[in-house]
């Protein structure tokens, strides 16, 4: 009976596949088709960003530094934005950036990670008064949006872990703001690796938030936080 059950389970793979050759050959182009599709997003982040790479050490003096929310555990920034506020604090004592824009998830009166980010910056030499909290920064296109429009920045250094940070330039680029990105290089742990595959998913949704150009969660008055401590 078992063997019964292998053949008609068998069976029934079988008589899901294309019957003829033609059909057959036809259904491996479709699926290829589909994977070009699915990979032309990234390639787009990438061409975007190509020359718009590297460290702090190779970061061109900018008027600001975006840094983008990554997390929290408790009332300290996770590791992997730990790593970007410390290469913010980096390009801040370098005098290569003014000021701070620090953007990121505050959708919860318990939860603020433009808050947290704030505390760490201050502790790390980069004085409170050079710091610019955007509190509605839910994804990387509404930091990118509300950078330009509410923000008013026109040229600034992103900071970002690797695998996210082309993404942020090509969005950003987008948005209207002339990028540059630094790559925060991090262990290659569980979180890296799921980082990295989610950002084939998550280019497809940038690469349409580019051409159609959606409003932000929330976009709210302007605000003169940055024009103000860049003219201190």
């Amino acid at each position: 009976m078992r063997g019964v059950r292998l053949s008609r389970t068998a069976g029934g793979v079988r008589g899901l596949l294309p019957r003829t050759v033609r059909a057959r050959r036809r259904a491996v182009r479709a699926v290829m088709v589909l994977c070009v599709l699915a990979l032309l997003p990234s390639a787009w982040t990438h061409a975007v960003a190509a020359d718009r790479l590297g460290g702090t050490a190779q970061a061109p003096a900018a008027p600001v530094a975006v840094v983008f929310g990554a997390g929290l555990l408790g009332a300290r920034p996770t590791p992997y934005l730990a790593d970007r506020l410390d290469a913010a604090a980096e390009l801040y004592r370098a005098g290569k950036v003014k000021v701070v824009l620090v953007t990121g998830d505050n959708s919860r009166t318990e939860y603020s990670e433009p808050d947290v980010m704030r505390a760490y910056l201050t502790r790390h030499g980069v004085p409170d008064d050079r710091i610019v909290s955007d509190f509605a920064g839910f994804d990387t296109w509404d930091s990118c949006v509300r950078a330009r429009r509410i923000f008013g920045v026109e040229r600034a250094v992103l900071i970002s872990q690797g695998f996210h940070i082309r993404r942020a330039v090509a969005l950003c680029q987008a948005a209207g703001v002339d990028s540059y990105g630094v790559g925060v290089e991090d262990v290659h742990d569980a979180t890296w690796y799921y980082g990295g595959a989610r950002e084939v998913f998550a280019a497809g949704k940038a690469a349409l938030d580019a051409v159609f150009k959606p409003r932000p969660t929330f976009l709210g008055p302007k605000e003169d936080g940055v024009s103000r401590v860049l003219t201190l």
